[in-house]
């Protein structure tokens, strides 16, 4: 894994002085070379021990081996992406949106380094196997248990969303041991989703959460988590970044079920033609 990618997927959970140093390093990586340890930890403000133990925290066997690689990792971007990065220079180009794109694609590049494949197999395997699959997200979280939900039910998937925490809470009394509970929480801090992860799994079901890469109540209740790392300086910026990057989870999962099982795959097709004659004049 490139060390940029490593430290953008692990920025969420750092500390306050490890994230100015992850900061520094994303923002300056091409001018690293030229900054010992020391004036590193000048630049910053802090303790050389802080760069040193942030190196060794993130696999590193010092600063030096950290410098080196994110050298190696800037030499091979620039040897691959030589042809692409004109794109955005052209004349009638759009910066701006060119910018945005590579932000995503960043995000979503750490995420699925973050999401082992045996973690996506296994919340595929948790819906495959459920009876039933609960789905509740607060916010903009509804709009990806929404959509969601929509795409299990053209598979035939028994799929229950609500927004509403106390109607939620009256469903999952009816839930039984082996169903699903996806639980949508950016920031994974809301009490009452908290409950109801709790109560669900008390009635022995299953749990999976998608959240930041953060420790957090509810992804502390999770059977699977789903993590997604997204940070960006912009507030505007970052929001944008999560929820593309929690579209493209849940769409490698959907992605998962339909070609993981033919009879499935069927269904899905029909229940979109009958759609689509529906739709017509």
């Amino acid at each position: 894994m490139s060390p940029l990618v490593k430290i953008r997927s692990e920025r969420d959970r750092m500390s306050a002085v490890e994230r100015r140093i992850a900061d520094f390093i994303l923002e300056n990586a091409q001018l690293l070379r030229d900054y010992s340890s020391q004036q590193l930890a000048n630049a910053l403000g802090i303790s050389q021990s802080s760069v040193v133990k942030f190196t060794q925290k993130l696999g590193f066997r010092g600063y030096p081996d950290l410098k080196y690689s994110v050298g190696e990792a800037i030499g091979r971007t620039d040897e691959g992406d030589g042809e692409a990065a004109p794109l955005a220079e052209r004349p009638g180009g759009d910066p701006l949106g060119a910018a945005l794109w590579q932000r995503k694609a960043r995000a979503e590049e750490a995420t699925r380094h973050i999401n082992s494949p045996e973690t996506l197999h296994a919340v595929v395997d948790a819906i495959d196997s459920a009876g039933k699959v609960f789905l509740i997200g607060l916010g903009e979280d509804d709009l990806h248990a929404r959509g969601f939900a929509v795409r299990l039910s053209l598979l035939g998937i028994v799929a229950i969303r609500h927004f509403d925490v106390s109607r939620m809470a009256a469903q999952v009394a009816m839930s039984s041991p082996g169903d699903v509970l996806i639980v949508f929480s950016e920031q994974g801090k809301h009490p009452a989703l908290a409950k109801i992860a709790r109560y669900f799994r008390e009635r022995r079901g299953r749990v999976v959460t998608v959240t930041r890469h953060t420790s957090n109540p509810v992804r502390a209740l999770a059977d699977i988590a789903l993590a997604v790392a997204a940070h960006d300086d912009a507030s505007y910026i970052q929001s944008l970044i999560y929820q593309s990057t929690v579209q493209q989870l849940l769409d490698t999962v959907f992605v998962h079920l339909c070609e993981g099982d033919e009879a499935r795959h069927a269904r899905l097709v029909q229940n979109l033609d009958r759609i689509q004659q529906m739709l017509e004049p």
